[in-house]
């Protein structure tokens, strides 16, 4: 029941995490404030298809 899913930075947009979520249980898109990379920084990120 858990797929896996990529997390995009809210700021540049790329995705730096991969994570796995339960669909049954949690329908709504997750929104994570995670550490990027690429901005040097903490930003949201954001669940992508």
């Amino acid at each position: 029941m858990r797929d896996i899913i990529q997390l995009a930075c809210g700021e540049c947009k790329r995705r730096n995490y991969s994570t796995t979520k339960n669909k049954k249980k949690t329908t709504e898109r997750i929104e994570m404030k995670k550490f990027c990379p690429f901005c040097r920084k903490h930003q949201p990120h954001k669940e992508q298809k």
